[in-house]
Order: C-alpha cells, then sequence, then structure tokens
C-alpha cells in the first residue's frame, strides 16, 4: 500500500478502543506538559527565595525543562514507533512521577534544575505518544477534531492548575506545588495502565531503531513542506506564549504587585480563552476545513499581539507615567493570543504527523523538538533582555515579546500553512 494511501487512511484500530478513552488519554498526556510548566508559576518568586536565586537563576528552571523535553522527544519518538506507545507511556510517566518527587526534595539551583531536566525528558514520552496516537487512529482532518477535543480536556486542566498552583503556594509554599505535580503523575500513570490499550499496530512499526536509520527519517520528515509549516505554526505560537509564562510571574506579582492566589486566577481566565479556542476549533474544522481555521486564528494571533505592542506604547509613553497600566488591562490581549492558541495547536499538531503514517512518532517528536528549542532560545533572549539597563523591572520584555510572537505566528499561518498545510492526498 502506498504512502499517499497511508496518509488519507485512518487505522484500523480505532473503533476497537472507546472514543472517551482516546480522548480522555489526549487530554491527560497534553495536559500534563502546560501543568508542569504552569502550575509552579505563581510560586516561583517563592522559589527564587527560597533556593537564594536571583530572576534569571529561577527562569532556568523552565528553560532547563523545556530543552530536556525537547531532546527527549528525539528518543521517545522512534523508540514508540519501534516498540509501541504503551511501554514508552508506562516508563515515562513513571519516571516523571519519580522525577517530581527530586524537584519536591530539592535543597539548591543544581538539585532543581536537574530535577527539571529529568521532568521535562521524562514529560516528552506523554506527550510524543499522545500526538502520535491520533496518527495511529484517524485520517488527518478526523484526527484534528479528536485532537481538539482531548484538548479540551487540556485546557481544562490548564484552567484549574494555576489556579490550585496559586493556591498551593499561598497556603504551602512553593514544595507543595512541586508536590501537586507528583499526585497528577501517579494518577496518569494509573490510568494509563488501567485503560489505554497499544494504538501502534504491529505491521505499521519500525523495524530498525539505530542513530543512522533516525536521522534519515529526520531528515527526510524535515524536508516535506506540510511539515515545516505546521511545525513553524506550533513553534511561533509557543514561543510568544513562553513569554509570558517566564515573565508573567514577576510583571504581575513583583512589578504590579498582585497576589499569587489572584495572578492564580488571571492565568486560569487565559486557560478558559485556550479551551474555548479548542471549542471553537471543533465546530469551524467541518464548515472550514483546516486552512480556513487557521486563517482564522492566525488573524486573532495577530490581534493579541498588536493589543500588548499598545499596552507597551502607553506604557512608554508620557501618559503611562501619569496613568501606569493596570493589570486588567493586558488581559484582553492576552485572552485573544490565548484563543488563538488554542486552535493552532490542535490543528498544528495534527498537520506535523498527517504525512506519516508510519512515522508519526518520529514526526511528532522532531516538531516537538524544535517547540522546545525554539522556547529554549526564547528563554535565553529573555534572560539577556530582562537583565538590560532600561528594561530591567519593566513590562515591555513581556509585552513587546508577545507581540513578536504574534506577528510570527499571523504570518506562518496566513502564508505558510495556507500554502503547504495540507498533505498531497491528506485532505
Amino acid at each position: 500500500m502506498s504512502a499517499a494511501h497511508h496518509a488519507a487512511a485512518p487505522a484500523t484500530g480505532a473503533s476497537a478502543i472507546p472514543t472517551w478513552v482516546v480522548v480522555t488519554a489526549l487530554g491527560l498526556l497534553t495536559g500534563l506538559q502546560p501543568l508542569t510548566t504552569d502550575l509552579y508559576l505563581p510560586a516561583l518568586p517563592q522559589m527564587q527565595q527560597g533556593l537564594g536565586l536571583s530572576p534569571a537563576s529561577a527562569q532556568w528552571t523552565l528553560s532547563v525543562l523545556i530543552l530536556a523535553f525537547g531532546i527527549g522527544q528525539l528518543v521517545w519518538g522512534p523508540v514508540s514507533d519501534r516498540f509501541g506507545r504503551r511501554p514508552v507511556l508506562r516508563w515515562g510517566l513513571g519516571l516523571y512521577t519519580l522525577a517530581s518527587v527530586g524537584a519536591v526534595l530539592a535543597v539548591n539551583l543544581e538539585t532543581m534544575l536537574l530535577a527539571r531536566m529529568a521532568q521535562g525528558a521524562s514529560l516528552s514520552a506523554a506527550v510524543v505518544c499522545g500526538r502520535a496516537m491520533v496518527r495511529d487512529l484517524y485520517a488527518p482532518e478526523e484526527g484534528a477534531r479528536t485532537m481538539a477535543r482531548g484538548m479540551t480536556g487540556l485546557g481544562l486542566l490548564a484552567l484549574f492548575g494555576p489556579v490550585m498552583g496559586g493556591l498551593a503556594a499561598t497556603h504551602g509554599g512553593w514544595r507543595a506545588t512541586m508536590a501537586l505535580l507528583v499526585v497528577f503523575g501517579g494518577l496518569i500513570w494509573a490510568f494509563v495502565w488501567q485503560r489505554l490499550p497499544e494504538t501502534l499496530p504491529d505491521d505499521r512499526r519500525q523495524h530498525q531503531l539505530d542513530w543512522g536509520s533516525m536521522v534519515r527519517q529526520w531528515i527526510g520528515i524535515s524536508g516535506h513542506p506540510t511539515f515545516r509549516a505546521h511545525a513553524l505554526l506550533t513553534s511561533c505560537t509557543y514561543g510568544g506564549l513562553y513569554v509570558y509564562l517566564a515573565l508573567s510571574p514577576f510583571v504581575f506579582i513583583e512589578l504590579m504587585h498582585v497576589g499569587r492566589t489572584a495572578f492564580g486566577g488571571a492565568m486560569a481566565t487565559l486557560s478558559l480563552s485556550y479551551l474555548v479556542g479548542t471549542l471553537f476549533c471543533r465546530r469551524w474544522l467541518p464548515r472550514h476545513g483546516l486552512l480556513g481555521t487557521v486563517r482564522l486564528a492566525g488573524w486573532c494571533s495577530l490581534g493579541g499581539g498588536l493589543w500588548m505592542a499598545l499596552v507597551s506604547a502607553w506604557q512608554a509613553s508620557g501618559l503611562g507615567d501619569a496613568h501606569p497600566v493596570h493589570p486588567v488591562a493586558m488581559l484582553p490581549g492576552l485572552w485573544l493570543y490565548a484563543f488563538a492558541h488554542g486552535i493552532h495547536q490542535p490543528c498544528g499538531q495534527t498537520g506535523v504527523v498527517a504525512a506519516f503514517p508510519t512515522q508519526a512518532g518520529a514526526a511528532s517528536a522532531l516538531s516537538g523538538f524544535v517547540l522546545a528549542t525554539t522556547a529554549f532560545f526564547v528563554g535565553a533572549l529573555l534572560s539577556w533582555w530582562t537583565s538590560l539597563p532600561g528594561w530591567a523591572g519593566t513590562l515591555h520584555p513581556m509585552t513587546l515579546g508577545l507581540a513578536l510572537g504574534g506577528a510570527l505566528t499571523a504570518w506562518t499561518a496566513l502564508r505558510r500553512v495556507q500554502r503547504h498545510g495540507l498533505a498531497p492526498h491528506a485532505a
């Protein structure tokens, strides 16, 4: 059977697994990533003080997690294509739970960074298998709708995660936020062990697993225009979001003096916007297709970025001296950006694997590596930017960084994806 026919046909195992199991697994596996990055953000200034860190050092606890997350996918993706999704998920989630215990017990920057690196590397197994599982079971556009349903669950976790993190930080300190990750990791591991069967049939598994074949796979995948378009889309939209994740605790809590619980609530409103975006994506796809859905989200990304640029311009003007920016004034732009992100992610993550039915794990891994590497370099740039005279202690790195992320995402959605977003025979 040709690769083109494979790209159009769903896997035969889709009907054997209850839809609620697939959707719940997708929500839990992909939702573990925002829980790991977002839940401790209200406690980040506390962690900085408790471990005696500088603001730049505290940001590295997020950057190293993202880098390990990207590199780990390059390993877990091909391994899951060879041995199946189920064993990779079991090992990955078990290691994640142990790494989270290490984060709870960390006593200095070095041990915390090691624990966060282990969290990122093991977390990548959950996310890469979750994305590849969709290609195992569904044809591309149906997969995008299923991914959007699963990411509705992700949105729910992301909605309540910051609130729980804010409450835990307020009443139990930063270690309590890490303890919550132990609980979540264990619960997701138990669900996968008990409920989720193998999704990759034996006849679609890769028969070779060596670095040479993996590199050749990645070179071939990276040369496909559909993969490049969607990988760039997911990387740009997440790059802008990462600016918010890295800098918002310091902007809102330290610069604007927002309480930790209130900050968690503000983050929850962004998660709600993201959730609405995934729901909208599910409704819009059947009527307007993948390209039309991404086109609309591209304009929303641009609108959110422009709002943040206007906030920065107001603060830099003479009007900003007399009437400083209120925290609430930033929320509309953040909401619009998060709404668009809730559309771009299910469409983009489905698009990167659409042309590779027998290499879905490798394609998903390479896309995740590109995304995580982008976020890591964004974090390094922010660490330098926020230390510059005139920029340190201001909101401009966050607002202007989000504005740039919105502009790049819009350019990708409105040009690259419209031109190359559908794999041949996958429409």
